[in-house]
């Protein structure tokens, strides 16, 4: 007989906010050949001669303002969700919660599931969009241990949900307390990737970054390309909250030097709005599910610092989904949807 469970994989936190700790995570995250898309040897020479030199000092310092008594925020909301979502769906599956780099490891909980005698679980990746860095990056490494501990274990992966009518629902849920407020604006904004990326992604060659218009140009391209989806996912619920095209727009955070990113940029759109007029901002940031280093220390802290020092009035981050109860429902759904085509 089948026994189902549910496997939630978020993108992980150092263990703590020592620097060995943070360097630690760093090698991990940014050794991946699907983040820094560069041959081996070059990778490992830019790791280990030059980002691992200075940054785990100062991502140490950023981790710090962000971090909790309980520990990393990413975390300890992850585990809340995986508690809600058990909780809602009693003994009907059990719920996994794995990080894609740190702890618990994805190597780590797929040996849990083989000493559970798990025959069927559902793969939940916790990015409702395609990248190559992130949601696929997940997909891939979860595949390589099942592959290597459990050749037997079937796999059913939950596809990006950028553009689902519930996730839409649950996000709208989430920042209609905060759209109910006086403002002058809402900024979407998404992590950045660099534009080669998406050309990376597109299997066509002919699509991405090629054809004018290329995000609103239908296309199979669209599958697997990033902007193309947040874009959807911005259209989507600026439909669902009656938005018109003057009261929100889209930037992309995070990115690195070296080449060309998505833009336009966050930090610089937080530093222009004031000057066109608006003074009270609410920014958004549908990429990540959860409230994390990229959402709390940069956007709700640096950018705050970057909005209100540019003659900004008011400035509100609307929260990530986080263990929200409409984002648990959309999660119970999917589970239950999965569950019944399982015919338990």
């Amino acid at each position: 007989m089948s026994k189902c469970a549910v496997l939630l994989v978020n993108l992980g936190s150092p263990d703590s906010t020592a620097v060995p700790d943070v360097r630690r995570y760093l090698r991990e995250f940014l050794g991946d050949e699907r983040v820094l898309d560069l041959p081996a040897a070059l990778r490992w020479a830019l790791l280990e001669g030059i980002i691992l030199r200075t940054r785990p000092k100062k991502s140490a310092h950023a981790y710090a303002q962000i971090w909790t008594p309980a520990g990393s925020p990413l975390l300890v909301t992850s585990r809340s969700v995986q508690a809600k979502l058990t909780t809602v769906l009693g003994d009907t599956a059990p719920v996994y919660l794995a990080m894609r780099y740190g702890n618990p490891s994805i190597a780590s909980v797929v040996g849990a599931l083989v000493r559970d005698g798990i025959t069927q679980v559902l793969l939940f990746p916790q990015y409702p969009h395609y990248a190559m860095s992130s949601w696929e990056t997940v997909v891939v490494r979860v595949r390589e241990e099942v592959t290597r501990q459990a050749p037997g274990l079937k796999v059913t992966t939950v596809q990006p949900f950028f553009a689902d009518a519930d996730y839409i629902d649950a996000l709208h849920a989430v920042a209609a307390p905060y759209l109910a407020q006086p403002h002058d604006h809402l900024l979407f904004s998404y992590h950045g990737i660099p534009e080669r990326h998406l050309r990376k992604a597109d299997s066509s060659r002919a699509h991405c970054t090629i054809v004018p218009d290329c995000c609103t140009t239908c296309s199979p391209a669209h599958a697997t390309c990033y902007k193309a989806q947040v874009l959807a996912t911005t259209r989507a619920f600026a439909a669902r909250a009656s938005l018109t095209s003057a009261m929100h727009s889209v930037s992309f955070q995070s990115r690195l030097a070296g080449e060309p990113w998505l833009t336009p940029f966050t930090d610089q759109v937080l530093a222009q709005l004031p000057g066109q007029g608006i003074k009270k901002l609410l920014i958004i940031c549908p990429a990540f599910t959860t409230d994390c280093l990229e959402t709390l220390e940069e956007v709700q802290q640096q950018g705050r610092e970057t909005f209100l020092g540019a003659g900004g009035e008011s400035f509100q981050q609307i929260p990530c989904l986080n263990d929200h109860k409409a984002y648990i429902h959309f999660l119970a759904n999917r589970v239950r949807k999965w569950l019944d085509q399982n015919a338990l």
